[in-house]
């Protein structure tokens, strides 16, 4: 296969794929692309719900499943997709249009392996994750759940990254008591106990945490605040909205028990809007030792949130890698390159038949 014409079959697919708006929940549009672009010998075995799951080969085969998401983060106002000599610039082109077209391009290529190959595409992956369409294909496919091994193309630049953060969003509320800015003896500023009570989550240093010989690292953010009414007025009430990412080794109520002790403070109310779980390490199963050897692929934590652990919740072993360059996700210039996506293609379709790189 020539490089350079898989290259520019995979910018091309990218384009068409981008080109195609598939914001939140408006990805019927994006899903037809994809429908279409499915090769002769591809079984829908579910197709409902924001989601579509193909399978190619007998049943009896072990089962590998690619996994990508339809839909993007809102493009900007002046969005204009195209080519840029080697490379597909617009929203989605790294995270993830880019993998789905190795995808598809992978489904019309694939043939005489040892393994069963899966497509599963899913919307509302940038949405909470109460919102999934993963969870709930999950719970209907009996065959996706006895899947050996998953392989979620978010943008990993083409490293092997293992396991993901558990991701925590929480709602602070600190109260005190309005009162003249003249007087304020006579009220208690809301604004100075926030500084008191989160103030120590700014000086608050990342924590290493060794998972199976990876690091990763804990944070947690204060990433908005809102307080206050009038410039005469002492505050009686500051909202603010914290994120923890932690670790896989750690439990969501560990979690949750964590950023409480953080915010033990008099007047000081944590509300848990969202508490996605991390995904575990998977570096046992041998498949990813094959995935591994077939691209003599750099190792690397995952220091995100991502499907893998909605996989990991049904028993499903999974890992990430993908085209997408995790700097160029969510930005203005989102990209992705032709030479990325052969890297991809061909790790993966040796991984399928079980050969190792030169």
């Amino acid at each position: 296969m020539n490089p350079r014409d898989l290259g520019e079959r995979l910018l091309e697919r990218t384009l068409d794929l981008v080109r195609i708006p598939s914001v939140g929940r408006d990805d019927g549009v994006v899903f037809d692309a994809v429908r279409s672009g499915l090769p002769p010998g591809s079984a829908v075995v579910d197709d409902a719900d924001g989601s579509l799951f193909a399978v190619q080969d007998v049943a009896e085969l072990p089962l590998v499943v690619l996994v990508g998401h339809v839909d993007t983060v809102p493009a900007p106002t002046d969005h204009d997709p195209r080519r840029d000599r080697a490379s597909v610039v617009g929203r989605g082109a790294a995270d993830m249009k880019g993998a789905l077209a190795v995808m598809l391009e992978l489904a019309s290529a694939h043939h005489g392996s040892d393994l069963a190959l899966g497509l599963v595409f899913v919307g509302r992956e940038e949405l909470p994750i109460t919102e999934s369409a993963l969870v709930p294909l999950l719970e209907r496919s009996e065959r996706l759940r006895g899947a050996a091994l998953a392989v979620v193309l978010e943008p990993t630049a083409n490293a092997l990254e293992l396991g993901c953060m558990g991701n925590l969003n929480a709602r602070v509320v600190v109260r005190g008591r309005a009162a003249h800015s003249a007087r304020p003896w006579l009220g208690d500023n809301a604004i100075h106990r926030a500084i008191t009570a989160l103030g120590s989550l700014a000086d608050l240093p990342v924590r290493d945490v060794d998972v199976e010989g990876l690091v990763f690292r804990e944070v947690v953010n204060i990433t908005r605040i809102e307080g206050g009414v009038a410039q005469n007025v002492i505050p009686d009430h500051v909202e603010a909205h914290v994120n923890f990412r932690y670790a896989p080794n750690h439990t969501p109520e560990e979690a949750q028990a964590r950023l409480g002790e953080l915010l033990g403070h008099r007047d000081v109310t944590v509300e848990i809007v969202g508490n996605a779980p991390p995904g575990p390490v998977a570096i046992r199963n041998p498949l990813v030792t094959r995935l591994r050897n077939a691209g003599d692929l750099q190792v690397r934590p995952k220091q995100a949130w991502t499907p893998v652990a909605e996989l990991a919740m049904y028993g499903v072993d999974a890992v990430n890698l993908g085209p997408g360059d995790p700097r160029y996700a969510h930005a203005d210039d989102e990209r992705v390159d032709a030479e990325a996506l052969v890297r991809t293609f061909d790790v993966l379709r040796r991984f399928l038949l079980g050969t190792s790189a030169a």
